[in-house]
């Protein structure tokens, strides 16, 4: 196997906050940003359904929505986009209450097959196109607009007047998503990237001994091969990697445990899953995230393309 050289040098590595996540800006970074109409009992409810705390902007995208479309407000970018309010939405519209599943897992709830965990969907389109939008790591990811039409410049338009009056930033990257991106130590599968703590002595991550490419070809050896024997064998990489992230947690490399899960996870075969949970529960844990390694189990033992909807009946 062949290094990758995939870490940053010091000066370009900000150390991060336990969790990962970007720490907030100084108040003379930004303005106050007033609440949304969203009462604290249905954001407390939120919070115990789903476990992870969504920002203000989402509260406020849900009042712009009520206002496009008082009587639907997850309706509301349909005609217009094709898109459909779901995921945290659909418990703020209170349809958890009436649901047709007496046990809805929340983790699950519009869970695409190849979302990761820290991934939250909260826009989807049709069915067909599996196309799809949310918050990964509390960081909304947007697709370049698609559309032109005189409909959506106007919605547009009004989304921007809206967010503007507000202070919040509608460019393909806001400050805070530029300062995650000079925290990562390497890209992965997905395309993210991960962010884990790295000190002042190079502790936190290390590189995996092979490269992206080289990885891909290894599972893929996995997946084709065309007898129990040769996947075993085919395997081995695998298996010698996963002693060296071993070797790593032992040191306080948590990362390389956490990028080589997320790289398997993002393959999407069921071949990797038993690895998957050996790996990533573990380098969650050891990052402090234990619900996303929740999440995760969740999602292994039902993973699949159908049945999204954990509100409708199975």
């Amino acid at each position: 196997m062949t290094g990758r050289a995939k870490r940053k040098p010091k000066a370009m590595q900000a150390s991060g906050s336990a969790n990962g996540e970007v720490k907030k800006a100084r108040p003379e970074e930004c303005q106050a940003v007033p609440m949304s109409k969203v009462s604290t009992e249905q954001r407390d409810e939120l919070l115990q359904l789903c476990g992870l705390p969504v920002p203000e902007d989402f509260y406020h995208f849900w009042d712009f929505c009520e206002e496009l479309c008082p009587d639907d407000p997850r309706g509301a970018l349909k005609d217009t986009l094709g898109l459909q309010l779901v995921g945290p939405f659909d418990l703020l519209a209170g349809a958890h209450r009436t649901s047709r599943n007496p046990q809805p897992n929340f983790h699950l709830h519009w869970r695409f097959f190849y979302d990761p965990p820290e991934f939250q969907t909260i826009l989807k389109g049709s069915e067909d196109s599996q196309h799809h939008m949310g918050y990964y790591s509390l960081h909304l990811l947007r697709k370049k607009k698609e559309r032109s039409s005189k409909r959506a410049e106007s919605l547009e338009a009004k989304l921007r007047e809206k967010a503007d009056s507000l202070g919040f930033s509608l460019e393909q990257k806001t400050r805070s998503m530029k300062q995650r991106d000079k925290k990562v130590v390497t890209k992965t599968f997905h395309g993210s990237g991960i962010v884990v703590p790295v000190d002042k002595n190079d502790v936190g991550y290390r590189e995996l001994p092979e490269t992206d490419a080289g990885l891909r070809k290894i599972c893929k050896a996995i997946v084709e091969a065309r007898s129990d024997e040769e996947r075993v064998k085919a395997f081995g990489p695998i298996q010698e990697m996963i002693t060296f992230v071993q070797f790593a947690n032992d040191e306080c490399d948590y990362g390389m445990g956490y990028e080589l899960g997320v790289d398997l996870f993002c393959y999407g075969s069921h071949y990797f899953h038993k690895v998957i949970k050996q790996l990533l529960p573990m380098a969650y844990s050891l990052l402090k995230r234990s619900l996303f390694g929740d999440i995760l189990e969740a999602h292994l033992s039902r993973r699949s393309h159908d049945n999204l909807d954990q509100l409708s009946a199975l």
